[in-house]
């Protein structure tokens, strides 16, 4: 397993310890290296820092912003109207760890872990080891089935040969999933802290102590602020409420990256790194408004080629990564984002449909 706390590795730095032997060899002479000496060549994969600081700081301000309002409201229902902007303001700062993750923001490893710490830990209550070691791991072969643990099983299962294992409650969930996947969203935010607590026990003695610490300081943060300001009814409303907004807000911008797109066959040919990345990635078209919903992951194949381009260069770097499929005879999924929600669901209501004919015991 990765170290939790390592950044994504880039093919695009062919010096990674963590990069995979045919990642390294893309980059040294494939369909990939080509692209990527043309990105590298327009300065793409250098770091936008100024763009970062003023970013981090302009959310900062906006959350201390959206608190101060809480507070001068006080203890009164009207209180739950903050709920929506600070859930937006929470997925931004989910935007930035992710970012931080990915080295986008500074080639500096402990900048960047502290960057996670701060925005992920203290800010979120999410634990940012568990966040990378999954994200690791999903990078490196994406939408594989005994790799990827965003397509593994879970609440959700995402092939019919998962479905069919499913029994009980599970397999009415499955039958059920397409219907159910936006609602389960409201989840979200509650399991990923969950989530990263139980992950505690897995990271190194020294790792595992900050982590919680900041975690625990998250929590005794939150707390002290309601409870001074609202009533304990009232404050765990208001917390219910915004954990299912972050979930919601947040899964709705990873939802349409990958899910109804190819899955390499785990006992087929071994694709290279542009075909593992491109055809398992689905890009959602828009405008500024579009970019700034999905903090800029709707230009999903380019961050997959590219883990450690900075996210304002990404759009940048698509219309140089279309013209290379094209020119290769290679697929490029491009959607518009209720397009992209379609196919997604679309691809959970297949995974279920046996489960459906067969009816609720397999019968």
């Amino acid at each position: 397993m990765p170290q939790a706390t390592a950044t994504v590795a880039d093919p695009a730095d062919e010096s990674s310890p963590g990069l995979p032997a045919d990642a390294r060899g893309a980059a040294a002479g494939s369909d990939f290296a080509p692209l990527l000496r043309v990105v590298r060549d327009q300065g793409l994969l250098e770091r936008r820092t100024d763009r970062y600081v003023l970013g981090i700081a302009v959310n900062l301000a906006a959350l201390g912003a959206v608190l101060t309002g809480f507070v001068l409201l006080g203890d009164t229902w009207w209180s739950l109207l903050l709920t929506l902007p600070l859930a937006v303001l929470w997925t931004r700062t989910a935007f930035v760890a992710h970012d931080a993750g990915h080295a986008q923001i500074s080639g500096d490893r402990r900048t960047s872990r502290l960057i996670g710490l701060v925005h992920a830990n203290l800010l979120l209550g999410m634990n940012e080891a568990w966040w990378n070691d999954k994200h690791v791991r999903h990078h490196a072969n994406p939408n594989h089935i005994d790799k990827d643990p965003d397509v593994g099983v879970g609440a959700l299962v995402w092939t019919q040969r998962q479905a069919a294992q499913r029994e009980g409650f599970a397999r009415w969930l499955t039958r059920n999933q397409a219907r159910l996947f936006f609602p389960m969203l409201l989840l979200e935010g509650i399991a990923l802290k969950i989530y990263g607590f139980q992950f505690l026990r897995r990271q190194p003695l020294r790792e595992r102590a900050v982590s919680a610490l900041l975690l625990t300081a998250h929590f005794a943060l939150c707390a002290t602020l309601l409870l001074s300001t609202l009533s304990p009814g009232k404050a765990v409303v208001f917390a219910l409420v915004l954990h299912a907004l972050f979930g919601l807000h947040l899964g709705m911008a990873f939802a349409p990256n990958h899910k109804g797109m190819e899955m390499p066959d785990p006992d087929g040919e071994r694709w290279g790194h542009l075909q593992r990345q491109v055809l398992t990635s689905r890009n959602v078209r828009g405008a500024v408004l579009t970019d700034w919903f999905l903090g800029g992951l709707n230009y999903q194949i380019e961050h997959h080629l590219f883990p450690s381009m900075p996210r304002p260069n990404l759009r940048l770097a698509q219309p140089l990564v279309k013209a290379h499929c094209s020119g290769i005879g290679m697929p490029y999924a491009e959607t518009g984002l209720i397009e992209s929600y379609r196919q997604a669901l679309s691809h959970m209501h297949e995974v279920g449909e046996p489960l459906r004919q067969c009816g609720p015991r397999g019968t």
